[in-house]
């Protein structure tokens, strides 16, 4: 890396020997708006040392408290910048990714998070709709039709399911501060942490274009959630942050439903 001055900072969170980390790391690398690109991982291995050599990147060893909250934790605090992202080994980014998360700060720097819309990855292909994008896309009209600033839009938005891909979420590190990720939860530390941050003044900043992809895999740990219920047992615990126990149970029922589209 040069001497310039980076604004924003992928964290790539590297766990074990994923097939899909060289990719993440490239899709970063060739973003239109150059960012500091780290690797953090508490699974340090050759694997990810020869991936690190051949990109010239620095890797973080979190060799304290391990869990996803906890890697999650660590790889926000990897960053140095102003701006980071926490980069999920199997996803990938738009060139145009750090660009717009960097414009849309600058046009509101109070936001607490910036994110934009995503497509899903499966078998090697690009997908852009189905039912569970359809429905997280709707979810998040209070921010579309906002700037997210207010208590009630961001919360509206989180009151019926996280519309929030977490790879997708760039943090403004002036004003979120760790820990926020849940370490005992195994699927919901996310929307666990956007329902902290909602509290908090500051935006949420949606900017409303397709900019990376969510991959999804047999082995990947959403779907391993879904299959062992983790996720309808955690998503009725938020929910009940937002409704009386009746109306929780109502809607994480209708949530499992959605959650077939996932499988692969």
């Amino acid at each position: 890396m040069s001497s310039q001055r980076f604004t924003h900072t992928f964290s790539v969170l590297a766990y074990q020997e994923s097939p899909y980390l060289e990719e993440c790391i490239k899709s970063v690398l060739a973003q239109d708006y150059s960012s500091e690109v780290v690797i953090a991982t508490s699974t340090p291995n050759q694997f990810i040392e020869k991936l690190a050599k051949k990109y010239n990147l620095e890797i973080k060893v979190n060799d304290g408290k391990t869990g996803i909250g906890a890697d999650f934790d660590f790889a926000l605090n990897a960053g140095k910048t102003e701006l980071v992202t926490i980069a999920h080994q199997d996803d990938i980014y738009d060139p145009g990714y750090s660009k717009a998360m960097v414009e849309a700060y600058c046009k509101h720097p109070d936001s607490l998070i910036i994110f934009p819309n995503y497509y899903e990855l499966r078998n090697g292909e690009r997908v852009e709709r189905n039912t569970l994008l359809n429905v997280k896309h709707f979810l998040l009209w209070p921010l579309r039709i906002s700037s997210g600033k207010s208590k009630f839009m961001k919360r509206m938005a989180l009151r019926f399911g996280d519309p929030i891909s977490c790879p997708a979420v760039t943090f403004n590190m002036q004003k979120v501060h760790t820990p926020l990720f849940d370490n005992e939860m195994k699927n919901d530390v996310d929307w666990h942490a956007w329902e902290i941050l909602s509290k908090e003044p500051g935006n949420f900043t949606f900017v409303d274009q397709k900019l990376m992809g969510h991959r999804i895999h047999a082995d990947s740990a959403t779907t391993e959630n879904i299959q062992d219920r983790t996720r309808t047992r955690e998503d009725y615990e938020i929910l009940r942050r937002f409704w009386p126990k009746w109306i929780a149970e109502k809607i994480a029922k209708l949530d499992a439903k959605s959650e077939k589209s996932n499988q692969t």
